[in-house]
């Protein structure tokens, strides 16, 4: 059944709308080349980007809806970027095996719990994925890994970084405990920095909201706080680029274990 100009915009401003069809939209000529082949049930491109892009939109399966020649002024209503370059997918989302991630050799793990902007749930998902980190886990508070802007932040990683929701933060912590994974708070006070901790144990990392932090209940329930040193009078990073400092220093602890 093809997809109507009136369902890529609900796909792009509702994530009601897209969970319940299981599909996202993804803008630009990087998010077509990062999309793969299988997920793609449609494309729309001005004619412009289709001339300039012949071989390019070959990738497409035969089984996804093409329409070539949308009018520009039609094609920026459907976007969310201020300059579209041209070409926009209907992507279903992609599925990935939670057990998988604790059944990893030594899993590394983050843990969002109400990371409400876009860029930094982005960021996060693709800071994971090259810090060889085996999955992210949301809480329903977070900012949805298939709006447009965390989309675009993830650089493509959403289609390669194994993401879950949690729906029970106390279910979740149940789990962590069942298969043996450490639970680390980001914390902008604790004892000790994060390069005096061992983070080279199976390990949950956990990033807090960007106004307060991590719950009171999410970081008493921590085996170990981690806290970056600050000089001067910043108090503390933005949640992606802490998350980035800590996950990527696990990733060296590991590296020289």
């Amino acid at each position: 059944m093809a997809i109507s100009f009136k369902e890529i915009k609900e796909l792009t401003k509702s994530r009601k709308a897209r969970e319940e069809q299981g599909l996202f939209v993804t803008e630009g000529t990087k998010g077509f080349e990062e999309t793969p082949p299988e997920l793609i049930r449609a494309v729309f491109t001005t004619g412009e980007w289709a001339r300039a892009n012949a071989a390019l939109l070959k990738k497409a399966p035969p089984s996804a809806e093409i329409t070539a020649d949308v009018r520009k002024d039609r094609f920026a209503g459907l976007c969310g970027t201020k300059t579209p370059q041209g070409v926009l997918c209907v992507a279903e989302m992609p599925k990935f095996d939670m057990q998988s991630a604790f059944a990893a050799e030594n899993p590394l793990i983050a843990v969002l719990e109400d990371v409400q902007d876009p860029g930094n749930v982005g960021t996060i998902i693709r800071t994971c994925e090259a810090a060889g980190a085996d999955a992210v886990f949301l809480t329903r508070g977070s900012a949805d890994p298939y709006s447009p802007k965390t989309v675009r932040a993830t650089m493509g990683s959403v289609f390669r970084t194994p993401h879950f929701l949690i729906d029970d933060m106390e279910s979740f912590m149940a789990l962590l405990d069942e298969n043996g994974i450490a639970k680390a708070a980001a914390l902008p006070r604790a004892e000790a920095p994060y390069f005096g901790q061992d983070l080279t144990r199976p390990l949950a990392l956990f990033i807090g909201n960007e106004g307060n932090g991590l719950r009171a209940e999410t970081a008493a329930a921590a085996d170990v706080a981690l806290t970056i040193p600050m000089a001067g009078k910043v108090e503390s990073l933005n949640a992606a680029m802490a998350a980035s400092v800590l996950l990527f220093e696990a990733a060296r602890q590991r590296s020289v274990k």
